[in-house]
């Protein structure tokens, strides 16, 4: 028996770039031999960190009635109230917000947060009106990509690209073309960018943000990498929080992905909004996040554990993929984005005879995989080579499993041209 869909179920029933991929990841990794996964965004599994998260997870073993009542008390729709507060009082205390906890909200991971966020701001209006979640500034992240309600959910907006000495180059917000019209919602931008490790400038986010105010419309700061935690950033930026600017934090790429825990920080009535959502769609937040991260909130060494574990970490394997894809591409015509921040390095293939969908199938079959760039620029649906000629790699992998990946890669380049 074919049971019949809903328009919203029949997307869901078709071709989906995002679930597919993922599918098509998490498929190969139950392969035998396991492929060399160069191409998802599960962070590195860094023994320092690891280590006091496996202490604090005693710790609430070793107190009587802890446990059970971690795993058997639903928080509120909002999330751990002492999670909450402590959150409250770093950033107050580090930045001078001034927020109060109703300012935050948990949701069970970002993904879940830009589920709510999106459709608060964009979608089907009063009076028939539409209105977007306008990127200013592509290429995005891919789990933007299926959360809207509704089709034609996005504008976004071409680079400028700015090229750089030894082989680099760099995406900049194209300001000369960026205008908020009434069909714009919200503005959208992660800091640093999956999947280029753009950092978009404390200047340039000051831009946005007069430019959405005289607008009267939300800046939507995808902080998910960023300051102050996980701090994967090697540039210097400073974290920044109005009433007009709702940033998005998570505890994944800190090293909990499994366990789902996104932070909202906004206006209050945004909170309550994006609270009632959470009880709707899975009645609260998980607890376990927040319970192993409190006590590095309450004293602050989740910062000091994420700007002197973390970012040294990840700044060393960066410049490593790097040192190696310069010597092994040397000839070629290729670029690397300028390495700033995240897991991973986009790779822009100039002139590749194929595409890089094709290079993926290709280098799939030869056990390495990597995502083809084209997936990465939701809402930019004009024909542009330039996005069938990047990939993204990721350098958080074990060392040796990152080197033999991209020496593959390399291979393959070179043997196209």
């Amino acid at each position: 028996m074919q049971y019949k869909l809903s328009d919203f179920g029949k997307r869901f029933a078709g071709k989906i770039g995002i679930a597919e991929l993922m599918d098509d990841l998490g498929s190969a990794l139950s392969a035998d031999p396991a492929p060399l996964m160069l191409g998802g965004g599960n962070p590195a599994h860094i023994p320092e960190v690891q280590e006091i998260i496996r202490q604090r997870m005693v710790g609430i073993l070793d107190q009587p009635g802890e446990f059970e009542r971690l795993i058997g008390n639903y928080d509120t729709p909002q999330g751990s109230a002492p999670f909450l507060d402590a959150l409250t009082n770093m950033f107050n205390r580090e930045y001078g917000w001034g927020i109060s906890p109703e300012n935050i909200a948990l949701t069970n991971g970002s993904q879940n947060a830009f589920l709510s966020l999106f459709n608060l701001f964009a979608g089907r209006f009063e009076g028939s009106q539409r209105k977007q979640i306008m990127l200013p500034l592509t290429p995005e992240y891919i789990g933007y990509t299926e959360v809207g309600m509704e089709t034609d959910f996005f504008q976004s907006r071409k680079p400028h690209i700015e090229h750089l000495d030894n082989s680099f180059f760099k995406y900049r917000i194209d300001f000369d073309t960026l205008s908020i019209g009434n069909e714009v919602g919200a503005l959208c931008l992660s800091r640093p960018t999956n999947p280029t490790g753009n950092v978009v400038t404390d200047e340039e986010v000051e831009r946005l943000r007069t430019l959405t105010r005289s607008a009267g419309v939300p800046l939507i700061l995808d902080n998910a990498y960023g300051a102050p935690f996980p701090n994967i950033i090697q540039t210097e930026i400073t974290p920044v929080w109005d009433e007009n600017i709702v940033l998005c934090l998570s505890l994944s790429k800190f090293g909990l992905p499994t366990l789902r825990t996104g932070i909202v920080i906004a206006r209050k009535e945004i909170i309550r909004l994006v609270s009632r959502m959470t009880s709707v769609f899975s009645l609260a937040p998980g607890s376990l996040g927040p319970a192993l991260a409190l006590e590095l909130v309450r004293s602050g060494d989740i910062m000091q554990v994420s700007r002197e574990v973390i970012k040294t970490h990840y700044g060393k394997k960066s410049q490593q993929a790097v040192d190696q894809l310069q010597a092994e591409l040397d000839g070629l015509p290729y670029a690397i984005h300028k390495p700033e921040g995240a897991l991973f390095l986009w790779l822009w293939l100039k002139n590749l005879p194929i595409t890089t969908e094709e290079l993926y199938h290709r280098l799939k079959a030869k056990g390495v995989l990597i995502v083809p760039g084209h997936y990465f620029f939701p809402g930019l649906n004009e024909p542009w080579k330039h996005k069938d000629e990047c990939i993204r790699v990721t350098f958080a992998q074990d060392d040796e499993v990152v080197s033999r990946g991209l020496s593959i890669i390399a291979e393959e380049i070179r043997s196209l041209h």
